[in-house]
């Protein structure tokens, strides 16, 4: 997998392409903004997180002509059979917020205790070569319980009802570099970053 015109980061998301710099450092990551360029629609119509982040590198990939990086992740709970899942950003609508899927999820959870509010964060994360055909897939997770009330400013999403395992606080109140070092993208991105330089 040829890298030397760089990696191109299928978002237009200042924050993940942030959080993807500082994790991949020593690769060089090429942004849409660089290259002139907007973001496509792709329906990400995957049965599996693996499946839709395959299908935004690929499709990134062979519209720009550039090896091209791709995430999908979600949140899976226990009690609610591992949903919302792929279903993430959707699972209160398709024009909902971040308030109203969180709003909606606590709901689902009502009246259950601690132990049964277990989940966690999930992501892959997907390269792939249009040029080969390659791709290089990698995943991270991060587990922890679904709080009762939100709290912290600093994530977005589901983060302030995540309260990740090891800690006493929600993912939203974390300082950046703490979630770098624990999240689901983090671990999936330094996965890749190892496999990145075996395959060199």
């Amino acid at each position: 997998m040829d890298l030397s015109k760089g990696v191109l980061i299928a978002s237009s998301n200042k924050g993940k392409i942030k959080e993807i710099k500082q994790i991949l450092d020593g690769v060089k990551i090429i942004t849409l903004l660089e290259i002139n360029e907007q973001g496509i629609d792709v329906e990400e119509n995957g049965k599996t997180f693996q499946d839709n982040a395959f299908i935004k590198a690929k499709a990134y990939a062979e519209k720009f002509g550039y090896v091209c990086l791709a995430d999908d992740s979600g949140l899976e709970v226990d009690a609610l059979g591992g949903a919302p899942g792929i279903n993430s950003a959707r699972y209160a609508g398709d024009n909902a917020t971040d308030e109203d899927r969180v709003k909606k999820l606590l709901h689902e959870l009502s009246g259950l205790a601690a132990t049964k509010r277990r989940a966690h964060f999930k992501c892959v994360a997907c390269l792939y070569d249009p040029y080969s055909g390659h791709k290089i897939f990698s995943e991270g997770i991060c587990k922890g319980l679904i709080c009762i009330t939100p709290s912290g400013k600093n994530g977005f999403g589901y983060d302030p009802i995540f309260i990740p395992e090891g800690f006493r606080c929600t993912m939203a109140e974390l300082l950046p570099e703490q979630k770098n070092e624990i999240s689901h993208r983090g671990r999936a991105l330094r996965s890749l970053k190892e496999k990145l330089l075996h395959t060199k």
